[in-house]
């Protein structure tokens, strides 16, 4: 038997791969990542992605996790073929399996307890030995195994590894992989209990299920060998192996918290745009042919990605990159394609905008969208333009309106332009330049002051597509409010 049958891209037969979650957790962004190089691989030879929730661990596996990965990979845009399936109703085909490896002689009734190994894993520890079952019930008749069983005495079921020699496997990208059997133990199938490990419902599973590639994270590479003995003893063709490296925070070590969000959801909640996030982690260990671009939409990740353009270099999780990417996409979407996912952003934050038209919406979205980071900015350092109450940002109050002078002025100049017929950038912007020419200030002290005082911040598109977009009523209403902003602000501070 081949350690991997070959594929052939020209064949009928499809691939088919799964993510297989483990639900004591919400989607984090490694899982994401595995999630995604599946869906961008089973995409680009029109295969079959299942996904499988492996919710075996009963103590720690919650209906809400569930709901959170589904929601996470909805977000993402990774849309799966067959499943969910859960493992917690797949119990009958662990138990056949297992009963087949029992009959095989390749599995085997143990009685140790938990006190009494747990006792023997330290006695070895002590003696500089590794921390494995010896193989203490191997040597029980079988005869022997089954009138015990059948007496009551609790037993689990262990796989017998093969004595000497070494189990390898080819790998996608890590090529042969090989070990030692003498590195591996004899490893449970099922606990006492009659409740399966991982590795007997994984590979029941897999098999099952059709599952011709697995792409997973390299730390699962020690897990590969057990799994492969596993195939061989149930006279199943081994799938093909794909272990993708893993992602790191800055400091090289293992992406967690202290790094930031690892929660896909953290992310949406930080207003990145989702195909943003999928552009970004799909750069995270996978190399695209050279020549080609770093903004890559999913049609042209679909055809261009492969298993052989996978690292074996663990990759680093870099937050201003994502940043990056986001304002490019942000930049590069149009007003029609921001809005729904600006509107999201409005509804957690209480923003009503009114009763403006959709025309208005997509115009200011245009303007302000150049200077946007994230989604959030719509809701944050843009609410003036939505809405009325709005925090002025206290460093361009200080900067900006401080003079009392400048105030007054503001307060004369909205005069000015309540009595202006036609509202325009180009009358707006004469009106303010001919005013500061007659009271002999600078013009520049003028408009700093007037978008801080209609935006609330010393940063803002052209004062006079500002106004504009604002319109003249909440434009000459917000200039007259100057003193009142400033006394906010005070008061605030």
């Amino acid at each position: 038997m081949p350690a991997n049958p070959p594929f052939d891209a020209q064949s009928s037969a499809k691939p088919r791969v799964r993510f297989a979650p483990s639900p004591t957790g919400y989607l984090h962004v490694g899982g994401a990542r595995t999630a995604l190089f599946n869906w961008l691989f089973a995409r680009h030879f029109d295969g079959t992605l299942v996904l499988r929730i492996e919710d075996t661990d009963l103590q720690r596996s919650t209906a809400e996790m569930v709901e959170g990965i589904l929601r996470g990979l909805q977000w993402l845009g990774i849309h799966w073929d067959e499943g969910p399936y859960y493992q917690t109703k797949r119990m009958d085909l662990y138990r056949a399996a297992a009963q087949k490896l029992l009959e095989f002689g390749a599995a085997y009734y143990c009685f140790c307890g938990k006190e009494e190994l747990e006792k023997r894993r330290a006695a070895a520890t002590a003696e500089g030995r590794p921390p494995r079952y010896e193989g203490t019930c191997r040597g029980i008749s079988r005869e022997e195994a089954l009138r015990r069983k059948n007496a009551g005495e609790p037993a689990a079921l262990r796989f017998a590894i093969p004595e000497g020699g070494s189990t390898s496997f080819d790998d996608a990208v890590f090529q042969k992989v090989e070990f030692a059997n003498s590195e591996l133990e004899d490893f449970v199938l099922l606990r006492s209990d009659g409740n399966p490990t991982y590795h007997l419902s994984v590979v029941a599973d897999d098999i099952d299920l059709r599952i011709t590639h697995i792409i997973r994270g390299a730390d699962h590479i020690s897990n590969t060998p057990k799994q492969v003995l596993l195939y061989k003893a149930l006279g199943a063709p081994l799938p093909v192996f794909a272990h993708v490296p893993l992602i790191l925070g800055p400091d090289k070590t293992r992406l967690s918290k202290r790094h930031g969000a690892t929660s896909v959801m953290a992310y949406r909640e930080e207003g990145i745009v989702p195909e943003a996030f999928r552009n970004f982690l799909a750069l995270l260990g996978w190399t695209p042919p050279e020549g080609s671009p770093e903004i890559l939409n999913d049609t042209e990740l679909i055809r261009l990605f492969g298993l052989d353009a996978i690292s074996r270099s663990n990759a680093v999780f870099d937050r201003g990159k994502l940043d990056w990417f986001n304002t490019e996409y942000i930049r590069a979407y149009s007003a029609e394609r921001l809005l729904p996912l600006i509107e999201e952003e409005w509804k957690r934050a209480g923003i009503n905008p009114g009763p403006h038209d959709r025309g208005w919406l997509l115009s200011t979205i245009d303007l302000l969208k150049p200077r946007a980071r994230s989604l959030k900015d719509f809701a944050g350092s843009f609410r003036a333009f939505f809405a009325d109450n709005f925090e002025a940002d206290p460093a361009a109050v200080e900067k900006f309106l401080k003079d009392a002078n400048v105030r007054h002025l503001l307060i004369e100049l909205a005069q000015r332009y309540a009595a202006l017929p036609e509202f325009t950038e180009q009358e707006t912007e004469r009106v303010l330049r001919e005013f500061a020419v007659e009271k002999n200030v600078k013009a520049g002290a003028l408009i700093n002051g007037a978008r801080v005082a209609l935006t609330g911040q010393g940063v803002a598109p052209s004062l006079f597509a500002v106004m504009c977009s604002l319109g003249k009523d909440r434009t000459v209403v917000r200039m007259k409010n100057v003193e009142q902003l400033m006394g906010a602000v005070s008061t605030a501070t």
